[in-house]
């Protein structure tokens, strides 16, 4: 009986020096560094679809702010899945959509990423200090800052930085960086 109990006791002291500390580094790694999300609904397309997995890394934004053209993962009230949107306005900027074209202080966005699309005039809007504007690329069909408000910088979790599903759509997200104002 004694040496079942050894050999229960050594399981135990296993299990707590390999699991017990495996465990703790992932959560660890999903709550500061990195985590899986998915995309729900069509608001991202063409560029995202429904059901695309994704990585999200949540580094980048302890060192610099988040970045207009950023794919963001975005917490907001009343939805469950948590929305992926566009970073499109940052804090203190005038944004107003008019002749089918998004402008940020008086200048044209530049966003070469979309088809042409015909979109509702929107504002003018300024984005109040720590928030940012979001707005999914299929403007038409997205729940975005235009219906929920801007988002305070604290609710922006992390930017979408890897497609890893479907296989076909494996890739790194916004490689190009901030999107260009045209006056």
């Amino acid at each position: 009986m004694k040496r079942l109990g050894r050999m229960f006791y050594g399981l135990l002291v296993e299990v707590a020096d390999t699991v017990l500390p495996a465990f703790v580094l992932a959560i660890l790694i999903n709550l500061f560094v990195a985590q899986g999300t998915y995309v729900y609904g069509q608001s991202m397309e063409p560029n995202l679809h429904t059901d695309q997995r994704l990585i999200v890394e949540k580094v980048s934004y302890r060192l610099r702010g988040p970045r207009r053209g950023d794919i963001v993962v975005v917490q907001v009230e009343g939805h469950e899945v948590p929305p992926i949107k566009r970073l499109i306005g940052l804090p203190g900027e005038t944004i107003e959509i008019r002749e089918g074209r998004v402008w940020i202080d008086g200048l044209a966005l530049d966003e070469a990423y979309l088809p042409d699309i015909v979109q509702q005039d929107y504002g003018p809007f300024t984005v109040p200090p720590e928030h940012v504007f979001v707005m999914g690329d299929n403007r038409n069909l997205s729940g975005d800052s235009r219906l929920f408000g801007p988002v305070h910088l604290s609710d922006v979790w992390g930017r979408a930085w890897l497609s890893y599903w479907p296989p076909q759509e494996f890739g790194f997200l916004c490689p190009d960086g901030e999107l260009r104002l045209f006056p």
